[in-house]
């Protein structure tokens, strides 16, 4: 079993309610999920993430070894540039999603709940003669997201990754409850990940399954890097984006907010002509209830579904937005 980091002492502030898989050990919120979403969009309060695996790749070969294992171009990448990247099998299909910093001595990453060991093992696997160590940093490190807009000053001494959605700081773990008293309020996971699926920004573990293919999810540009030399599972890269299509592609819905219950992860998505017992054409990868959209979701669905085609998930009516052109 994958083991998960311990659960985060900001579970003691009031209101927090526990998130449930894959989030286990924070806050889904803290009493007010719309009002939280609010205040991250603007901006304000700060994400625990600190269930979140962190590793570190030290030694003077780090960056050329990683750039041989993954999808991104980082054998030259400058101290302080955030950067994401994936991990594929030899057929292609993604294994990891990794979210990257250099800080000019070590490079600093962090990855899914309970995914660090798996991830690790693979990179043990493929250190060979190279002057690099791995360790798993989860116990003592802690991730706390900032969004984009924030103003707060971060600590002196801290890795930083800023990205356009803002800056994931690497938190001595026994510094979280100091973190939190100082620049709160505290953000529950299910704002970030409200605000993710307006954003269109795939999960692994979501919105990926044994069989997904960066194209399928816009991971194309962003984590996998077109003009690099060869890593594992680059062939199937390079053919799809040269020769071919992806056989899925992501989509985002809009849902009939009429419904009390969202359509949960794995459900069948199918034509609304069709109805319930029509062909499944996809399935539910994230659904969430944004404050100003209502019940939206992200979906995997069949390429040759049309971009116009009224949608059901389950018994629930969507209309679709193209993520991923067909």
């Amino acid at each position: 079993m994958p083991r998960h980091s311990p659960a985060s002492p900001l579970l003691s502030l009031p209101g927090a309610v526990p998130a449930e898989a894959p989030d286990e050990g924070v806050a889904a919120h803290y009493g007010d999920l719309f009002r939280e979403q609010r205040a991250l969009a603007d901006g304000t309060g700060f994400v625990d993430l600190s269930h979140r695996g962190v590793i570190s790749v030290t030694g003077p070969e780090r960056l050329s070894w990683l750039h041989l294992l993954i999808t991104q171009h980082v054998s030259e990448l400058p101290p302080g540039q955030a950067t994401e990247a994936l991990i594929l099998s030899a057929h292609g299909h993604i294994e990891h999603a990794l979210y990257l910093v250099d800080d000019g001595e070590t490079t600093w990453m962090h990855t899914e709940p309970g995914n660090q060991e798996a991830l690790i093992a693979y990179l043990e696997s493929m250190k060979f003669f190279y002057r690099v160590e791995v360790a798993d940093r989860t116990d003592e490190i802690a991730v706390v997201h900032l969004p984009a807009g924030s103003i707060t000053e971060v600590p002196e001494g801290l890795v930083v990754r800023e990205n356009p959605h803002g800056r994931d700081l690497f938190l001595p773990r026994a510094d979280l409850e100091g973190f939190a008293a100082a620049h709160g309020p505290a953000i529950g996971i299910l704002a970030m990940e409200a605000l993710r699926v307006e954003a269109h920004r795939p999960r692994l573990g979501l919105e990926t399954d044994h069989r997904t293919i960066p194209h399928e999810l816009g991971w194309i540009g962003t984590a996998v890097h077109l003009q690099k030399g060869c890593y594992r599972g680059q062939e199937t890269v390079a053919r799809v984006h040269n020769l071919g299509k992806p056989p899925r592609r992501l989509v985002f819905l809009h849902l009939d907010g009429s419904e009390v219950h969202l359509p949960p992860h794995g459900t069948p998505v199918r034509l609304a002509s069709e109805g319930e017992e029509g062909r499944q054409l996809g399935f539910i990868t994230t659904s969430v209830r944004h404050y100003e959209l209502g019940p939206i979701a992200l979906a995997l669905v069949k390429r040759n579904v049309p971009v116009d085609a009224q949608l059901m998930a389950g018994g629930t009516a969507a209309a679709q937005e193209v993520v991923v052109e067909p």
